[in-house]
């Protein structure tokens, strides 16, 4: 296909967020029993795909140099999954921190399965593909609302009473690895995620990996103590952390937090949004 006849594709990686994370267990081969309801915000990472004579990937944006530093990227190991007629160069706009509990390099192939679905079609087999390249990645792929179970890959709908609810995302910009917050955890299973409606289950559920993420990164700590300030009807840490959500009943509210936590944190990382 010539360049000229094949329009630039473009999709949003949707940030990822646990509005409640509860681990179970640890399982024998090394992983962890989890039950979690995602759910994901309107903004992300950005890519644009041209076509290529081979797969490649272009970097830009704050947090690329972080990607430009690790051995591999996701996306990559995406495109080789997936066949296609055609290479494809895909630009990716990194908006979102990395090592931050957003699902990031889940989220940006997240966007390529829909990217090649929109374009090829996805194969019946799509979601043990996803699965291969991390737990993540079949949620970030449907970026709906959706409860997680086993390792997070086992999905079924949750019922959604949260889409529209105005978010706010607070990261310390400190990296904060997922290996050593599951390492830390106390291995006390706190009971189950609760039944309801995703509200419900945001409200009553929790984060077990909170504590955890604390004793390695105490910032997350000041920032729930500065949302926790903002009028929020929720906040709380989002996965293994450090970036933190406060869910809100207006658009102003968060509008609001943002400009309070902008004046007392300036170095803090932010993005306002909407849930999907």
């Amino acid at each position: 296909m010539a360049a000229g006849m094949f329009q630039p594709l473009t999709e949003t990686a949707y940030a990822k967020i646990n509005l409640a994370l509860h681990v179970r267990r640890r399982r024998d081969d090394g992983y962890h029993e989890l039950e979690t309801l995602f759910a994901f915000v309107d903004a992300g990472d950005r890519l644009q795909v041209t076509p290529a004579d081979r797969d490649s990937l272009r970097l830009s944006g704050e947090f690329a140099p972080l990607l430009a530093e690790e051995d591999g990227n996701l996306v990559l190991d995406a495109l080789a999954l997936l066949p296609r007629r055609h290479g494809w160069l895909v630009s990716l706009d990194k908006v979102l921190p990395v090592a931050a509990g957003l699902g990031g390099g889940s989220a940006d192939v997240g966007a390529v399965f829909r990217l090649i679905g929109r374009t090829y079609g996805l194969p019946d087999h799509w979601h043990a593909l996803a699965s291969k390249l991390g737990a993540d990645v079949p949620a970030c792929v449907e970026s709906v609302a959706m409860v997680g179970r086993g390792t997070g890959t086992e999905l079924s709908a949750a019922p959604d009473d949260l889409a529209g609810c105005p978010v706010l995302l607070v990261n310390p910009r400190v990296p904060l690895p997922t290996g050593p917050v599951f390492k830390a955890w106390d291995r006390v299973d706190r009971g189950a995620m609760p039944e309801g409606s995703a509200r419900e289950i945001a409200l009553y559920g929790r984060n077990d990996l909170e504590m955890p993420a604390l004793s390695i990164c105490p910032q997350v700590g000041d920032v729930l103590a500065a949302l926790g300030q903002t009028g929020a009807w929720l906040s709380r840490m989002s996965g293994s952390g450090a970036t933190c959500f406060a869910l809100y009943d207006s658009k102003a509210q968060r509008d609001a937090a943002k400009a309070y936590i902008e004046a007392k944190h300036p170095d803090w990382w932010q993005l306002a949004g909407a849930l999907r």
